[in-house]
């Protein structure tokens, strides 16, 4: 029970650093020239990318299931604890987040309010949606963290400009 106690304590207060985040962009330059070049015939990436381990509290990366998507994670211990796939058009002055997924020794610590909460200080006057409907055990959590939020985290397709991945 005492572990328990200390892995919930541990991300509690990892959920209090979510400002802390490492950042890796994924873009490869070579590959986008290639594709440039060839309009789109070559250079293309096969299977899925290589999210990287970046050592800090939060990471921000490519996302191992979407492409063109970027994946918000929390890492404790050497794991994600917590992690969401999001997408953003300033275009449009929308957002999306798609699968968000805590560890359940990790839940109802803070984790995803948090990360959520990260992101939309970080890209401000986004309405902020999900792509899916949302699972009938999962819609007080999407009450809770959408509450006062603009696009409430309610269902909506992708704007035009952005790959579903």
């Amino acid at each position: 029970m005492a572990i328990a106690d200390e892995r919930q304590r541990a991300a509690r207060t990892l959920a209090q650093r979510a400002h802390e985040v490492g950042r890796a962009s994924g873009r490869e330059p070579w590959r986008e020239a290639l594709q440039w070049i060839s309009r789109g015939r070559l250079g293309r990436q096969h299977g899925r990318p290589v999210v990287p381990e970046l050592g800090t509290p939060w990471q921000d990366t490519v996302s191992g299931d979407r492409v063109g998507w970027r994946q918000r994670a929390a890492n404790l211990d050497g794991e994600f604890a917590f992690s969401v796939d999001y997408q953003v058009c300033h275009r449009c002055g929308l957002g999306w987040v798609e699968q968000p997924f805590t560890w359940p020794q990790y839940q109802r610590c803070g984790l995803a309010a948090a990360g959520l909460a990260a992101l939309r200080a970080e890209h401000l006057g986004i309405a902020w949606h999900t792509l899916g409907g949302h699972f009938a055990e999962s819609r007080g959590f999407w009450t809770v963290v959408g509450a006062g939020v603009s696009g409430a985290y309610q269902q909506r397709p992708l704007c035009p400009h952005v790959d579903r991945g």
